[in-house]
């Protein structure tokens, strides 16, 4: 075996003996994960307000959501490799001071495009601490441990999505839209501070790291495996954004619900993935990781394929649309932790480049399954038929990754 690029990875770790040296708080990984996600859709519920304040056309200002994402699956691809080939403290506090200097530029911002700009930067910032906090994790944990870690962390930062559009509707309606991005930038002080105090180095890089930025991506694309969990967690998990973006159209247009309970439909969804983590890390210990994985996926087909029958026998109900898409989301749950683990151990030497390419890929996925959901003039069946297909491509493809491997390089 090639020598370790990453100090805190020692042999022992490798194959699983011991965990490296140096610990990590996992509620303050926790913390610097949900800060991005919190960031982009805490500022929905604004968008209103700030246009006739900014004087923008509704569509720049749905920039400031979309650029967000894309920023944030770009900026993962660029963390990784940096973070393995400089290590990841420097890295992050870089990141943490970039989403903090542009939460302060989006609340002085004078115009749409400046504020469109600004929210770009925080993305990019924001993203550092999902891919870093993702390789931390590996970085300080003993391999049959990691699934655990990595199932409580997404526990906790899974409240973000869910409450980002409530705590910025507080926020603009006590204070102002403006007072969102205070908030934020609050929020990224107090993250510096405590990474800067509490986090070790726990990867810095060595002489057997890769010798570029791009090398560590290389080893990942060619390894079959990485691609079958990469693709697989994606399909597995982010294909639920498809649902979530059908779902006020579904609820209201189909189901004739009033539009202030689809928040709390979806609400429901987020309170399926907690049960998932919370199953994951109990099983962890008595399933074996790849096990875990095929069949919390198939639990989440299975729930798809009910949905897909009953939209198209034309019984779907509201109970039932619920129940099914719950049920799904308790697989992606339970799925998502054991995704990351096992796509980050194909090769432990570049874990933060893996980290970055698997949020970047899932996030991939996320935005192609949001767009499917929305062809055509059934909502619900082109959901259905969204969740369903990329079950089935999910399981072909953690089977795919699951057969006997050598470690990439």
């Amino acid at each position: 075996m090639n020598a370790p690029a990453n100090a805190a990875l020692t042999p022992g770790h490798l194959k699983g003996d011991t965990p490296p040296g140096g610990t990590a708080p996992l509620w303050l990984l926790a913390l610097l994960a949900f800060s991005g996600t919190l960031a982009m859709h805490v500022f929905v519920p604004a968008l209103p307000v700030a246009q006739q304040d900014l004087g923008g056309g509704m569509a720049a200002m749905q920039l400031t959501i979309s650029l967000y994402i894309l920023g944030l699956a770009g900026g993962q691809l660029v963390y990784g490799p940096l973070a393995d080939r400089f290590g990841r403290r420097p890295v992050l506090l870089a990141g943490l001071s970039l989403y903090t200097v542009a939460g302060l530029a989006a609340m002085l911002a004078p115009s749409v495009n400046a504020l469109i700009a600004a929210r770009l930067f925080q993305a990019l910032g924001g993203c550092a601490g999902l891919v870093l906090a993702r390789a931390i994790v590996r970085d300080t944990s003993a391999p049959a441990d990691t699934t655990r870690r990595l199932a409580l962390m997404n526990l906790m930062i899974t409240v973000g999505p869910g409450a980002a559009p409530l705590v910025g509707g507080f926020l603009a309606d006590a204070a102002g839209w403006r007072s969102i991005f205070i908030a934020l930038t609050l929020l990224g002080v107090v993250n510096l501070l405590l990474a800067w105090r509490l986090l070790p180095e726990t990867g810095r890089a060595t002489e057997g790291a890769a010798s570029g930025l791009m090398e560590g991506y290389g080893q990942l694309l060619r390894a079959p495996a990485f691609w079958g969990y990469a693709v697989g967690g994606g399909c597995a998990t982010t294909s639920l954004y498809g649902f979530v973006a059908a779902a006020p159209f579904i609820f209201t247009g189909e189901l004739h619900q009033p539009t202030a309970s689809v928040g709390g439909y979806i609400a429901l969804l987020v309170l399926g993935v907690w049960v998932g983590s919370m199953l994951a890390s109990r099983l962890i210990a008595r399933v074996s990781v790849g096990r875990l994985l095929v069949g919390a996926n198939g639990v989440s087909v299975a729930a798809a394929f009910i949905l897909l029958a009953v939209v198209l026998s034309d019984q779907l109900t509201v109970p039932l649309a619920i129940a099914a898409v719950f049920i799904f989301s308790v697989g992606v749950g339970t799925a998502a932790p054991a995704a990351l683990a096992e796509a980050l151990s194909v090769n432990p030497r570049v874990a933060g480049s893996a980290s970055g390419l698997y949020g970047a890929m899932q996030m991939a996925v996320g935005a192609l399954c949001t767009a499917l959901a929305g062809v055509g003039s059934d909502p619900a069946l082109a959901a259905a038929l969204v969740l369903a297909g990329s079950g089935i491509i999910a399981q072909a493809a953690f089977w795919m990754a699951g057969r006997p491997r050598r470690t990439a390089s």
